[in-house]
């Protein structure tokens, strides 16, 4: 997948050696028992970000910046994987219906295209949002956890936005 991939190497590049060597207490329950008691699309990008808060909540130091980012980092793996399963189930129904407007001679846009296209130009502007918000904090060790505050937050609302659309239910 175009997001794993950069993903990884993005994770990759902040410095978290110590975070994943934490031993933190991270479980997606929290962010899954939102989803599931949230109907309305717009309330449910609130859920994004609440098994991270009770990972800093329930984890001893997970409010430290240590932790914080451990737990932040957690989330966003979880939030990743979700991405790309509704990528890879949108690219594949995409790729279908091209074949069938291809088949009956319609001349419409390429629906597989024009998601590839959306999905990079998302991951461009998710990158340069959160190294600006990362920036905000002049060096400090609050960037860390605030790149992965970031990524976590754009991650979710994006794998919400995937899994909700009209093409993929």
């Amino acid at each position: 997948m175009i997001l794993r991939a950069f993903g990884a190497v993005l994770i990759a590049a902040i410095p978290a050696t110590a975070v994943m060597a934490q031993d933190l207490s991270f479980s997606p329950a929290a962010t899954e028992t939102c989803l599931a008691t949230t109907t309305d699309a717009d309330a449910r990008h609130a859920c994004v970000g609440a098994s991270a808060n009770a990972c800093m909540t329930d984890t001893p130091g997970g409010e430290t910046t240590v932790g914080m980012g451990g737990c932040l980092a957690r989330e966003l793996e979880y939030w990743d994987a979700r991405l790309n399963a509704a990528y890879g189930s949108l690219r594949d129904k995409s790729k279908a219906t091209d074949a069938e407007m291809a088949e009956i001679g319609a001349t419409v846009p390429s629906l597989a295209g024009t998601l590839l296209a959306m999905q990079r130009a998302w991951i461009t502007w998710r990158d340069a949002t959160c190294d600006y918000e990362r920036a905000q904090w002049g060096g400090g060790t609050g960037g860390g956890p605030a790149t992965y505050a970031c990524l976590m937050r754009l991650t979710g609302e994006q794998a919400l936005y995937l899994e909700n659309s009209w093409f993929g239910e």
